[in-house]
């Protein structure tokens, strides 16, 4: 009696831990895919972000969940689908089979065949996997951890546990082979489908890429505007950006990432969110975003180095940005030296940046960054407005459509 008490006592163990675990990481991936779903309608939404399933969502720009859902890596096919095609789609596949594989394997207990044991001792790691590679991609790409995805690595570390604990009770004979072959192609189509059935219910998105108007005055009558080098130039470009606007960071980020600034013919229009310089605004959003505007206009050739570095050093730059002009004037001179630092106070430099700002008024831009204006056909000089929604999961799907030769 033992002996047979013993492997079914595990494998009842296992299968609660199989099914405990497939619920929880099935609840995550289902959020993870209404956030990525909601983005459809070409709006941008608050996220959720939390350990706990159904939590308030978050809008905040810096949330690591909105970091991740915008992402190079949340998605695939995304020049060929408007935002692509969501991976926690596949992860909501493969936690409903494995939560449905534990539910049989519990109530089947001791009289389930040894394949569908083995089964879940093989398809159980598959989430523990993915995890493990999307895990890695957020330590060493995004340099954040969205909650909601740690909620599934977990999840995926339970499901494991229980396949490691099947092993044990592999106790009673049966069509192992059969049962296994079966079982595997499922995983697989359960995988699969959700993302089949996504696809093909989106609408097509090609007649809204066009509609968000064109610049009105293509050139600044006072050079005033920033050029910016980039090695394999094919489509004119005109960003307007803030450097401590963070969607205007993280959407520099998706154009390097992307392999698109560097075929970019890229100018840049700086429109900090500032009232010390901004006339067209009544609070500040940025404060001391003027100061580093400035900053890039005087690194001169080193503009995109500086513009960078500021995207880089947001989290440390917006408190000295709040304390006032000095200290950001401080950690700039520290940074590139005395004469950028020096050049920031000069009055040719706030001149300068206020016809950029006349600029975005002439053309009756609006008061949001970032902004992307790119070239309607090769060697024409007309800019046309890339909307909003098509800068963030859009962005790739968009440049496949208007202007194919900045993808690598």
């Amino acid at each position: 009696m033992t002996s047979t008490q013993s492997p079914t006592r595990t494998l009842v163990w296992a299968a609660c831990l199989c099914l405990a675990g497939s619920l929880f990481g099935a609840v995550f991936a289902a959020y993870s895919t209404s956030d990525y779903t909601a983005h459809l309608d070409r709006q941008v939404h608050a996220v959720h972000c939390s350990f706990i399933p159904g939590a308030t969502v978050d809008g905040a720009e810096s949330n690591p969940c909105k970091v991740a859902l915008f992402s190079p890596y949340s998605a695939l096919f995304r020049q060929t689908y408007w935002g692509g095609i969501p991976i926690s789609l596949a992860a909501l596949g493969c936690f409903s089979f494995s939560a449905a594989l534990g539910l049989y394997l519990l109530l089947a207990r001791s009289r389930a065949p040894r394949g569908a044991i083995v089964l879940l001792g093989v398809t159980g790691f598959v989430p523990l996997m993915a995890s493990i590679v999307m895990f890695g991609i957020s330590l060493t790409q995004l340099h954040a951890f969205c909650k909601v995805c740690v909620g599934i690595y977990a999840s995926s570390a339970l499901v494991a546990a229980a396949a490691f604990m099947s092993w044990r009770a592999r106790h009673q004979p049966g069509r192992m082979m059969l049962v296994l072959a079966v079982g595997v192609v499922t995983l697989g189509i359960a995988s699969l489908l959700p993302a089949v059935v996504y696809a093909a219910s989106m609408p097509d998105y090609r007649p809204y890429l066009r509609t968000c108007g064109t610049l009105a005055h293509e050139t600044e009558p006072h050079n005033a505007l920033v050029k910016i080098a980039t090695s394999s130039p094919k489509r004119q470009a005109l960003l307007f950006e803030d450097p401590l606007c963070p969607t205007c960071k993280a959407f520099h980020e998706r154009l390097v990432s992307e392999g698109m600034f560097e075929r970019l013919d890229v100018t840049l229009a700086l429109f900090p969110l500032d009232t010390d310089c901004n006339w067209m605004l009544d609070r500040s959003l940025h404060p001391g975003a003027c100061v580093l505007s400035k900053a890039v206009m005087c690194g001169k050739d080193r503009a995109r180095q500086v513009l960078e570095w500021a995207y880089d050093n947001q989290e440390d730059l917006r408190p000295l940005g709040k304390q006032g002009g000095s200290a950001l004037k401080d950690r700039v001179g520290k940074q590139f030296g005395s004469d950028v630092a020096t050049c920031i106070d000069d009055k040719a430099t706030g001149a300068r940046l206020n016809q950029m700002l006349q600029f975005a008024a002439t053309n009756h831009v609006p008061i949001s960054t970032p902004q992307m204006y790119i070239g309607a056909q090769a060697g024409e000089k007309k800019l046309m407005r890339v909307c909003d929604e098509d800068t963030d999961l859009g962005l790739k799907y968009a440049m496949a459509q208007l202007a194919p030769e900045v993808l690598p």
